[in-house]
């Protein structure tokens, strides 16, 4: 797993992102990119598989590298790494997850701003953003998906909402949910086969379009909830405004209501 990011130490097993500092002929000192004033050392057995012959053809000063942590010894101040354990992918997944972080901080430090939080308070709020979420990312990544993620999670505040407005400016989200709601009454002899029908023409609305799903929930009557899941927040109001336009030509030609509402 990628180094937990909050804590003063890793943990053996953890991954970490580091920087050469200092490349000896053993091996090399690392800088814990995520670990203010840690370092590491790299035995040069530990560099690349196979025989390592000129250390500097593997690591030079600098270059950022992600390295599993095979050891730690706190009463020695020492890290223990090792490069070669981590494969290619992984390699690349940790990095991403890294810079991923990096971005997310950027972001919650330019809201700090907007709202007037200081340091301690900016951390703070970050630190349960990540308990209830997983990581910092993740969280805004969330936002940028549901506007009301974070209400959702028990967060309150007005700061919420530049949060997210920041969250949808710049994280593009694998995918973006919306959600509405359709009151409908029917009086006629129509009745259930009526709301069927409407509800159907809603969600009729998202076949044949890519990547998009739109699915109408009974809430009780004579609530249904309209979920819509799409690649970007324009696609998904489209297909919204079609299921509103759907459903309500469908009760129009009945004896009933329709009341609509966005959540």
């Amino acid at each position: 797993m990628l180094a937990d990011l909050a804590n003063d130490w890793p943990d053996e097993g953890d991954l970490v992102v580091c920087s050469v500092k200092n490349v000896k002929e053993n091996g090399a000192y690392l800088d814990l990119d995520s670990y203010p004033e840690r370092e590491g050392f790299v035995f040069i057995g530990e560099i690349a598989t196979g025989w390592v012959r000129n250390i500097r053809a593997h690591v030079r000063e600098g270059q950022r590298v992600v390295a599993k942590v095979i050891g730690i010894k706190k009463d020695r101040d020492s890290i223990t790494l090792s490069i070669k354990s981590v494969s290619e992918e992984r390699r690349r997944d940790a990095l991403q997850s890294w810079k991923n972080e990096q971005r997310a901080s950027q972001i919650m430090r330019v809201a700090a701003e907007r709202v007037g939080w200081d340091e301690v308070k900016t951390t703070a709020v970050s630190e349960e953003m990540k308990e209830s979420f997983g990581s910092l990312y993740g969280a805004l990544e969330e936002c940028a998906i549901t506007e009301s993620a974070l209400e959702d999670a028990g967060f309150e505040g007005g700061w919420i909402a530049v949060v997210t407005e920041l969250a949808i400016e710049n994280i593009v989200p694998p995918f973006v949910e919306i959600r509405g709601l359709f009151e409908i009454k029917v009086w006629g002899p129509e009745g259930v086969e009526a709301i069927s029908g409407a509800l159907q023409a809603a969600e009729d609305c998202a076949k044949g379009e890519e990547e998009v799903t739109l699915t109408c929930h009974y809430d009780g009557a004579p609530n249904y909830r309209v979920d819509i899941k799409a690649p970007d927040y324009p696609s998904a109001e489209a297909i919204w405004e079609a299921a509103q336009e759907a459903a309500s030509n469908k009760i129009g030609s009945v004896e009933g209501s329709i009341a609509i509402e966005r959540l």
